[in-house]
């Protein structure tokens, strides 16, 4: 897969940062401008664009609104950087060690389910009806868009701290996928998988062939991407998997297995074209801008305009669910996901990576928090009172505001900023 190599190796670091942070920032500002429309005048204004239908006359796929299009279509491409990051990881960087790569999946296991079962309390101490109960899931999901936003604004966290937030987060959304389709929906197709699987074997081949174009490999990602979204599995998750599959050589496939027997007068090893950097690599630089200052905004501004008209917590039950929803963002979270690491490392079983420290794990955990859109998500499909989904929306942007207050707190203080560094 191949694109223009525009950034020089050594300055690529320094300027990754820069944009991380600035991005940051603009996300941030896209969200709060997205809050302001939705309790505003122009709320219908602001959901009647967001529910436009489009169709992009795509065989076998129905007119979807533009709200869908950012959320499944384009951030596929979000997703599909995060897979880069992590392959780039796992080849030669912090998650190349087993142990460390199990970490973050242990410990979004403990993120799951320490924040469901604080939900659950509250609503046994509240003596809530079952309806109420359904929104368990709600507080046990990470946006991994907005959590990696505000550790952007943190400062110079060690890079294995971000890489330990992106690979739980993804596990973490894995895991509520699974929960949406087998506890909120009518479970997931299985014979939509070969359709899935048709389109990985055609990367495969590609990649055997050794086809360095990056547009030869859009056909089979949209044929992987229509075969998740049939088969009820979140259509973004095609992006880790193409990110992840991304080569980490410059050259591989029929040519690399050229270039290691090369014979005497033949020119197939000396002529294939020598590539600076591999794939992995220069696909990466190519899309963060984009994906920072295009991407990441627009999905903000389309998801962070949640209306609380007819908010109403001085009954019992709507309080309960809000009260539930942020005690498991704000300290479920980082409870679960710290004991399931600690565990997990007094067994042995992993280990935290060089670099970073158990009060930078603690900040992984509150980041953990940011639930928002897929919460928000998961709150539609557990309540059809009203009252109770206006409830539950307050309370995901009460618990995702302190989670994110709390890490930026914790993380820019003099003290941890320092560790942060160290």
């Amino acid at each position: 897969m191949s694109t223009p190599h525009t950034t020089h190796p050594t300055l690529w670091p320094l300027r990754f940062i820069s944009v991380e942070a600035v991005s940051g920032l603009v996300l941030l500002a896209a969200a709060a401008i997205a809050l302001a429309c939705a309790n505003s005048p122009l709320s219908h204004a602001y959901e009647s664009l967001w529910q436009r239908r489009l169709s992009f006359g795509v065989p076998f796929l129905p007119a979807y609104d533009l709200r869908f299009w950012v959320n499944d279509g384009l951030m596929t491409i979000f997703f599909l950087l995060v897979g880069l990051e992590i392959r780039r990881e796992i080849h030669d960087g912090s998650l190349s060690d087993p142990r460390v790569a199990t970490l973050p999946i242990i410990a979004a296991a403990g993120g799951v389910l320490v924040p469901a079962l604080s939900y659950l309390l509250v609503c046994i101490l509240a003596g809530s009806v079952p309806p109420v109960r359904r929104g368990w899931a709600v507080p046990t999901a990470t946006d991994i868009a907005f959590a990696l936003g505000v550790l952007s604004l943190i400062g110079r966290a060690p890079p294995a701290l971000r890489m330990l937030l992106l690979t739980l987060a993804i596990a973490d959304d894995v895991a509520a996928i699974l929960i949406i389709a087998f506890c909120y929906s009518g479970g997931i197709v299985a014979s939509q998988f070969l359709l899935i699987a048709t389109g990985v074997a055609l990367v495969l081949l590609l990649q055997a062939l050794g086809v360095q174009s990056a547009l030869a490999y859009v056909l089979p990602g949209v044929v992987v991407w229509i075969g998740m979204l049939r088969a009820g599995v979140h259509p973004t998750l095609t992006g880790v998997l193409l990110g992840v599959m991304t080569p980490v050589t410059a050259v591989f496939g029929r040519r690399r297995r050229q270039r290691s027997t090369p014979r005497t007068g033949s020119s197939t090893a000396l002529d294939a074209p020598r590539v600076a950097d591999p794939p992995v690599v220069r696909v990466e630089a190519m899309l963060h801008p984009y994906v920072a200052f295009g991407i990441m905004p627009l999905f903000a501004f389309a998801n962070a305009g949640v209306s609380l008209k007819g908010l109403e917590l001085g009954t019992g039950a709507p309080l309960a669910v809000g009260a539930g929803i942020v005690l498991g963002l704000v300290l479920g979270k980082p409870i679960g996901i710290m004991l399931a690491a600690f565990a997990a490392v007094r067994l042995r079983i992993a280990e935290l990576p060089d670099g970073v420290r158990w009060r930078q794990l603690l900040l992984l955990g509150i980041l953990g928090g940011i639930g928002f859109t897929m919460s928000v998500f998961i709150a539609n499909l557990a309540f059809e009172d009203q009252r109770l989904l206006t409830a539950a929306k307050f309370g995901v942007l009460v618990g995702s505001a302190l989670a994110a207050t709390l890490a930026l707190t914790l993380g820019r203080s003099k003290s941890a900023a320092l560790k942060l560094r160290a």
